[in-house]
């Protein structure tokens, strides 16, 4: 068997064997000790009679197999995590004993220890196929089942899953040493959870440990009360306790305008949200359940960019217990209708049942961003992209399946109408409920309702790759007013698909009361093959700018007019709406990394912004691009005077900005990123900020703030070994530890380097928080010598991670430890060379390691279109 990467057909092969009824028994035992757990699974099914099919598991051993009351051997039948199922029948039951292993890499049952108190707590994370890391499973979406689930835990510790308690029996049985943690061991009680309803595996949970807890109900669209709680870890209850009665009222409204949207209440039992440590994504839509990172446990001043993306992220997974879970897809490929629909639908609740209300400007500088870069690689792919195996779903958690998709169905939506195109989604939900659905069964609903043909809009939009450029031509009379108006749309040669657009033209000037540049006019039309003529322009006074996908309707790159790029670029801060802000913003960074733009006017541009933006996302892009053009993109002749330039103009800023202000904290933040050795200035900013003796009036140098400064002094070689020793002995928290690793791995030496790089890689004891911690403080040096000697080797070492690590872990390591600042031609011609010796390597692997070179190769070409200026 070829083991853990299942691949399509192994699971429609397994679908055409294994038939519902599907149900699970599951009993775990969470008191043998610190590495292992006990697990009991007895599953019945039907089958074809007298065929072969297989369990999903993974663990270290297997103790016992019975099926149909026949014991099997476990040493035949269980090999590379499957478990051999031969001779079914009809009717079958089969029990899987086990000893399971506790992870530290998010993956399958998370085991964290708290060091600030010594409490131990678990979390599950089984998406995309790692229910199997904790019971016997047929883990693929398309083989729903119900499930039952009995947890043995310590007496102090809660225990949630999907469903409510049944019943909670104490015992006395004693907890195994190391169990909890350096605490005496404990008697224990059984926990039985209440039947799921039909669903899919990688949706089961369980979390075990002292969590804190709070609760309240929701009275249900329904007319059912629907329990709410919400659970961290001790450690962060007093601050988390700040925020619970927000993120309750944030919950409920998401409710309701679920509800009321797709005319389809809350289906399920209960609602809980656990906060949960060294998460390695931002949350996961277990029914009933969802487990969310504990960095949005808001213990220190957050930008308000975070703030929002926590509301996001929390309407986000609400929307999937409709999109994923009450539906479900049947393979991955059609992932983005879980991932694209929450993600449009929770942006669309933020900015319209909360307060803040330009969450599509947020969209689009902060995802849309994310999605116009990754689809000018040669790694991008379909919105509904072909998926051979588990592998490739791993990878396509990008910005295709979220951004991309999202934004497509934002067209989708103004393309049919907004109240069809909610009653075919109201349809769909209803007609597939607790069942799997594809794409086709998708748009069938929506063909139903707003009467349009969507195959041909599908064909372009979900099943093509790649992005258009809308250009923008003008011809005036001598009045001033616009004899024409062409949109002329193109499109990249490998992906030469011409779109069909339903999208707006804003028309902008300066309002002369305010100052303030306003728009003036609008004109809504479809733009269709290489030129559409905007005849309604014919004979207005030209604007002086004309913004084409103004209010972000539609999904494409932009070129804008001369005298509209000229204006936009001397007046981008004075524009009043947020939105058009971040969609012309947007486009002045695609033009500066397509080398179209200056750098040098870019980082101009950029700096105006800044001392006027008020969306705090936009802010935070806007200073993350700036920082790539800086470091990146400029002439290198050019480079180290840029770089000051921006520096000293970002201390500048944060010494201005309302005192207190998101824009202070952000600018403050940025600055200590620009550190090189060598900077006194530099050092003693630095320095005064963490002694007191440079204040910056209403920025407070609280914990977080305090181990930026303290990697920044790290970054130039200002605070050594003891000094980040003595900061983590101040306060020993889960956090602190990461940013512990962070400075020591920023530290701008050669031995730093040497020893972040090796503690990544080899120290399998970091959790995955710690490893991204190392790697992140490993390349965020930008100097060239101390880069240049990790080129080679991140190509050499690259097969043995891969090999050796966890895909999660791998992913990690590959993206966050390639040497961004080393030479990039070196880093081209070495990875050229990889990818021509390894084209019968997994594919995710290839996209990773080519993601990384283009990258490279992307700065070379805008580099030397700087330097030719």
């Amino acid at each position: 068997m070829p083991g853990a990467n299942l691949t399509r057909i192994e699971a429609e092969e397994r679908r055409g064997v294994v038939s519902a009824p599907i149900h699970y028994a599951v009993d775990l035992d969470l008191t043998v000790g610190a590495k292992d757990f006990a697990s009991v699974t007895t599953i019945t099914f039907d089958a074809v009679p007298g065929s072969t099919t297989f369990l999903d598991l993974i663990a270290e051993t297997v103790t016992e197999v019975t099926l149909n009351g026949v014991a099997l051997d476990p040493a035949a039948v269980f090999a590379d995590s499957r478990i051999e199922l031969a001779g079914l029948t009809e009717h079958n039951e089969v029990t899987v004993k086990a000893l399971c292993q506790y992870s530290n890499t998010g993956e399958g049952l998370h085991r964290s220890v708290d060091p600030s108190d010594g409490n131990v707590y678990l979390y599950s994370q089984f998406e995309v196929p790692d229910a199997r890391r904790v019971y016997a499973v047929f883990d693929q979406p398309d083989l729903k089942a119900t499930f039952d689930f009995s947890v043995l835990a310590a007496k102090s510790w809660i225990v949630t899953s999907n469903m409510p308690v049944a019943s909670v029996e104490e015992t006395d049985t004693v907890t195994a040493e190391g169990t909890l943690g350096d605490h005496e061991a404990e008697t224990t009680k059984r926990w039985v959870f209440e039947t799921t309803p039909v669903m899919s595996s990688y949706l089961t949970a369980v979390c075990a440990g002292p969590y804190a807890e709070w609760h309240t109900e929701y009275l249900n669209e329904d007319g059912r009360v629907v329990p709410m709680a919400q659970y961290c870890r001790q450690a962060l209850a007093e601050a988390f306790a700040k925020d619970v009665d927000y993120l309750f009222d944030i919950t409920k409204a998401g409710f309701a305008f679920y509800a009321k949207t797709w005319g389809v209440p809350y289906p399920y039992a209960k609602y809980d949200q656990i906060y949960v440590p060294e998460y390695n994504a931002g949350a996961m839509e277990n029914i009933g359940m969802v487990t969310i990172r504990d960095q949005y446990v808001f213990e220190s001043k957050v930008t308000d960019a975070l703030a929002e993306r926590r509301v996001v992220t929390v309407l986000h997974e609400l929307a999937h217990m409709w999109f994923g879970d009450y539906v479900t897809m049947k393979w991955w490929n059609d992932l983005w209708l879980n991932e694209s629909f929450a993600e449009f639908t929770s942006t669309l609740a933020t900015a319209e049942a909360t307060e803040w209300h330009d969450a599509w400007a947020t969209f689009c500088s902060g995802e849309k961003s994310w999605a116009l870069g990754q689809d000018q690689l040669s790694t991008t792919h379909p919105i509904v992209a072909p998926i051979n195996d588990l592998n490739d779903t791993y990878v396509n958690f990008d910005g295709i399946t979220y951004a991309k998709g999202a934004s497509v169905l934002k067209q989708l939506v103004f393309y049919v109408g907004r109240e069809k195109f909610f009653e075919g989604i109201h349809n769909y939900l209803d007609k597939h409920a607790y069942a799997n659905a594809t794409l086709a069964d998708l748009l069938g609903e929506l063909e139903a309702t707003s009467g349009r043909d969507l195959k041909a809009w599908s064909a372009q939009w979900l099943e093509e790759s790649g992005i258009n450029t809308i250009a923008t031509e003008v011809e005036e009379n001598e009045d001033g007013t616009i004899a024409s108006l062409v949109l002329r749309q193109s499109a990249a040669a490998e992906h030469p698909v011409l779109r069909s657009h339903r999208l707006a033209i804003g028309f902008y000037d300066e309002d002369p009361a305010t100052g303030a540049i306003v728009r003036t006019d609008r004109i809504e039309l479809d733009v269709d093959g290489e030129t559409t003529v905007v005849a309604e322009a014919a004979g207005k006074r030209r604007p002086a700018l004309i913004l084409v996908n103004d209010d972000d309707l539609t999904y494409t790159k932009l070129r804008f007019d001369d005298k509209s790029l000229a204006f936009a670029a001397a007046n981008l801060h004075r524009f009043d709406d947020a939105l058009a802000r971040a969609v012309i913003w947007l486009a002045f960074w695609d033009m500066t990394r397509d080398g179209e733009f200056p750098a040098k006017d870019f980082v101009d541009t950029t700096l105006r912004l800044l001392a006027h933006e008020t969306e705090s996302t936009t802010f935070r892009y806007a200073l993350a691009c700036m920082g790539t053009t800086a470091w990146h993109y400029t002439a290198p002749a050019e480079r180290a005077g840029i770089v000051e330039h921006v520096a000293a103009e970002l201390w500048r800023l944060a010494e201005t900005a309302e005192a207190g202000s998101d824009q202070q904290f952000q600018l403050a933040t940025a600055y200590l990123g620009y550190g090189e050795e060598g900077d006194e200035a530099f050092a003693a900013n630095a320095k005064g900020l963490l002694d007191g003796t440079v204040v910056l009036d209403g920025l407070e140098i609280d914990n977080n703030f305090t181990w930026t400064i303290v990697k920044a002094l790290a970054s130039v070689n200002a605070i050594d070994e003891a000094g980040i020793d003595a900061q983590l002995a101040k306060r020993d928290t889960t956090e602190n530890r990461e940013f512990a690793l962070g400075a020591r791995a920023a530290k701008a030496t050669a031995e730093a380097k040497e020893w972040a790089w090796n503690e990544a890689i080899t120290n399998e004891a970091l959790t995955n928080m710690q490893l991204e911690a190392a790697a992140r403080g490993f390349a965020g040096t930008p100097r060239a010598d101390l880069a240049d000697p990790f080129a080679a080797k991140y190509f050499e070492t690259a097969d043995w991670i891969w090999t050796n690590r966890t895909f999660h872990m791998a992913e990690a390591l590959l993206e966050s430890l390639y040497p961004v600042y080393a030479d990039p031609a070196r880093l081209v011609e070495l990875g050229e060379a990889w990818l021509a010796a390894h084209e019968d390597a997994d594919n995710a692997l290839k996209r990773i390691i080519r993601a990384n070179v283009e990258s490279s190769q992307r700065m070379l070409k805008v580099r030397d279109y700087n330097a030719a200026l």
